[in-house]
């Protein structure tokens, strides 16, 4: 039977504020299934095609006005964006358009919170952002592997971890650090009522630690411009201007399948 797709209008609660967004996806009462290790699911039939339509199998589109889609089949968020920057001090990985890109290695044309709606689809938990009042606390939340994909000048395509491209200071080797889903949180216009999601002005996906973050490190990682961690992994970064294709991949299906194999030995 071929398999059907739906969405529609939900809701998820995030610092204690509901708010509509997108995402509830039913596929004739089953779930998709990822097939292999992260980097497999990354490349696995070639969903990059940086400025080209998507392969239409297994991808959902979830926004009308932004390259974003949802793969149904290994279980991953897709953004389109391009490398802003090759050389410098990071606060970011990665920032929607038109926000940090002086501080960020990629942009991505996508709006954030619409991105969170899309790892909540596939299970994801977000923990919380990044503490410092009374003492600090780093973010938490469930893992979320991200790949880099994109065409050199001569077609050849190239897939590599986004830690590749951040450099860690205090080795000048790649960050050795995972990405968490703090979640963000939201703000309100006092005068019009309305609730704003933080990540959408930049805080996306962090390196340097933010309580307003998408996508945060673990560890305690300073905002303060002489004591930032990370810079742009210049001899691995491509030209500026080239164009990529982010994989977000939750790492949701891995704790399942261990639990199951707890739940088997039983």
């Amino acid at each position: 039977m071929a398999t059907t797709w739906r969405m529609r209008l939900g809701r998820f609660t995030c610092g204690g504020l509901a708010i509509a967004v997108l995402l509830v996806i039913t596929a004739c009462g089953q779930e998709p299934k990822p097939a292999g290790s992260p980097e497999k699911r990354a490349a696995a039939e070639d969903p990059a095609k940086p400025g080209d339509e998507p392969t239409p199998e297994g991808l959902v589109k979830l926004s009308k006005t932004h390259p974003l889609w949802l793969d149904t089949k290994r279980k991953a968020v897709v953004i389109d964006g391009q490398v802003c920057l090759r050389e410098g001090q990071l606060e970011m990985f990665a920032c929607p358009k038109g926000t940090k890109e002086h501080e960020s290695v990629v942009v991505l044309d996508c709006v954030p919170q619409e991105v969170h709606a899309a790892l909540l689809a596939l299970g994801a938990k977000p923990g919380q952002p990044v503490k410092f009042d009374p003492k600090y606390e780093p973010a938490r939340g469930d893992i979320v592997d991200i790949y880099v994909l994109w065409k050199d000048e001569q077609g050849e395509k190239h897939q590599v971890r986004a830690q590749e491209w951040v450099q860690y200071a205090k080795t000048e080797k790649a960050m050795p650090f995972d990405w968490v889903f703090g979640g963000s949180g939201f703000w309100k216009d006092e005068q019009t009522g309305e609730q704003h999601y933080q990540a959408n002005g930049g805080d996306f996906i962090c390196v340097s630690n933010f309580p307003t973050a998408m996508l945060d490190l673990p560890v305690e990682s300073t905002q303060t411009n002489a004591d930032l961690l990370f810079h742009a992994f210049t001899a691995h970064i491509p030209p500026k201007g080239t164009k990529v294709r982010l994989v977000l991949l939750p790492r949701v299906m891995k704790k399942a399948e261990e639990a199951k194999g707890a739940e088997a030995k039983e």
